[in-house]
């Protein structure tokens, strides 16, 4: 049984989209953690979110892994690279080359090393001409996972997010119940029974005209999007002034959300 966990990864890891109180944020690692202390009566259960958005793979590496080690956890998601892929001219066979030598580092000292895949991007305006490229990537994350006999926290074949009610108004980070989604699936990839369903089917929409998918769009565009670009011109990142949540009660993160489970 799980007695601690560390969530090492970016903004998806973070729980950017899933609001918390104070400005933070809760995500899918925090409602997993939950699922994780639920199944441990003792209550001695400990988690640990190390996650900062908008950062890359190396800074992961130099700043998370080595602490995820100190700590010691029965369990590690480890969450990269995704920053990496979506900057152009990089090449996703080499960001899985030192996506693999931090796996190496992590599963000689922990436990368990749970990774995941990309989401498929077909339906995000700004990255569906990535398709390809995190596709691509994804095949060296599994190929990683087996070589050191990881679990694989397949996002790419969750169809829940397809749907476009599963991400936020920036369309770049999953909403609250995306977020729950994850957590579902991650707990039933470590053989956790979870009366709800990942893939349980959304209620159906009611049908958008042309214009309204066009306002959208264009409000969209200049909330998000121009302000995205900016930061890239500019050699910024989102998480340049932010610190990682840390270690948290599970019993704090119930009174942010709704259990998952």
């Amino acid at each position: 049984m799980i007695g601690s966990y560390v969530a090492v990864g970016d903004s998806f890891t973070e729980g950017v989209g899933d609001p918390g109180p104070d400005g933070s944020y809760v995500g899918w690692a925090d409602r997993f953690a939950v699922v994780l202390a639920d199944r441990r009566p003792e209550g001695d259960f400990k988690y640990t979110n190390l996650a900062v958005r908008g950062k890359l793979l190396d800074q992961i590496v130099a700043d998370q892994v080595p602490r995820a080690v100190e700590l010691a956890p029965d369990l590690v998601t480890f969450c990269a690279g995704g920053n990496d892929i979506i900057r152009p001219g990089t090449d996703p066979d080499e960001v899985a080359e030192r996506f693999e030598d931090a796996v190496a580092k992590l599963t000689a000292a922990i436990g368990t090393v749970v990774v995941t895949t990309g989401f498929d991007t077909r339906g995000v305006p700004v990255l569906k001409h990535l398709r390809g490229k995190i596709a691509t990537y994804n095949g060296h994350v599994r190929a990683v996972a087996d070589r050191y006999g990881c679990p694989v926290l397949d996002l790419w074949s969750l169809k829940a997010l397809q749907d476009r009610r599963a991400w936020g108004d920036d369309r770049l980070h999953l909403s609250p119940e995306g977020h729950t989604r994850v957590a579902l699936r991650a707990g039933r990839l470590l053989g956790i029974d979870l009366p709800a369903d990942p893939e349980q089917p959304w209620p159906p929409l009611p049908p958008r005209g042309t214009l309204d998918i066009r306002r959208d769009d264009v409000q969209w565009a200049r909330e998000f999007l121009v302000p995205w670009i900016g930061r890239r011109l500019r050699g910024e990142s989102s998480g340049d002034h932010v610190t990682a949540k840390g270690t948290l009660s599970p019993d704090d993160i119930k009174t942010w959300i709704t259990k998952v489970a």
